[in-house]
């Protein structure tokens, strides 16, 4: 398989307040969020990252998505640079976060043709997206409901829709099942198992075992920061379940009992 993402020692620090310092207990007004990360994913393979919350996955995916720069080191998308060629990174991936917020006032409708507008998506193949998308996603019957009228779950959906109005060929999904009820969290899972089978790329963070087992052919396992392992899950598993695994790999390398 052909490498469709290679991360080289990517780090980046973030300064905190006086406030954040003394709640975090810290000589240092500095948290490092990923220290010298590297790993690499194949192309039509599902890559999770996983790990407890505060790890430092989010700003990971944030900087492969060209949100954040990395203070050091890079990662190559598509054979395209997160640090000298941004603009080439983000034409080429769909990106989801928990962090992207829907206005209230706007429809399912006016945000798809927005942002395939923005894409640069020509009007007849932008429809007959949006048509099966909206679809499969069971958006059709919502389309001219305004976002503050939705459910959670709907939001979710219409956040992936509009994240992959482009078609792109790499998937890159922050904790894409997060705070879903297990009706929309299947319809997520199915998805990604279909872009999967198209032959597409796809990296997603989770702290959820059950989506990793479910999904992903390999997986790096995060922790303060530095991944710690990356396989397969039944070579990390090995004789034991893979919950059983991560938690002997936590206990290894944080000391702490869990």
């Amino acid at each position: 398989m052909s490498e469709i993402l290679e991360v080289s020692n990517l780090s980046k620090t973030f300064k905190l307040s006086r406030k954040q310092q003394k709640l975090k207990n810290l000589k240092k007004p500095i948290i490092t969020a990923a220290d010298s990360v590297s790993f690499k994913s194949y192309e039509g393979e599902v890559f999770g990252l996983l790990g407890p919350n505060g790890a430092g996955k989010t700003t990971i995916m944030r900087m492969l998505a060209t949100l954040i720069k990395p203070v050091s080191g890079d990662a190559k998308i598509g054979g395209f640079s997160v640090v000298k060629q941004p603009q080439s990174v983000r034409q080429s991936i769909g990106f989801l976060t928990n962090e992207l917020k829907l206005d209230d006032f706007f429809t399912p409708n006016y945000l798809f043709n927005f942002f395939s507008e923005m894409h640069g998506i020509p009007t007849d193949k932008a429809a007959e997206r949006k048509r099966m998308l909206f679809e499969k996603f069971g958006i059709d019957k919502f389309a001219e409901v305004k976002v503050a009228n939705l459910s959670q779950g709907m939001k979710q959906k219409i956040s992936i829709v509009i994240s992959i109005v482009h078609d792109p060929h790499i998937i890159i999904f922050d904790e894409p099942t997060n705070g879903l009820d297990v009706i929309t969290a299947k319809v997520v899972t199915d998805f990604l198992m279909e872009q999967k089978a198209q032959g597409k790329s796809v990296i997603l963070s989770t702290h959820i075992f059950s989506l990793i087992e479910s999904l992903c052919d390999r997986v790096g396992i995060i922790i303060d920061g530095k991944i710690v392992a990356c396989d397969t899950v039944m070579e990390i598993a090995g004789d034991k379940t893979f919950e059983e695994a991560f938690f002997d790999i936590y206990r290894r390398t944080t000391g702490e009992a869990v």
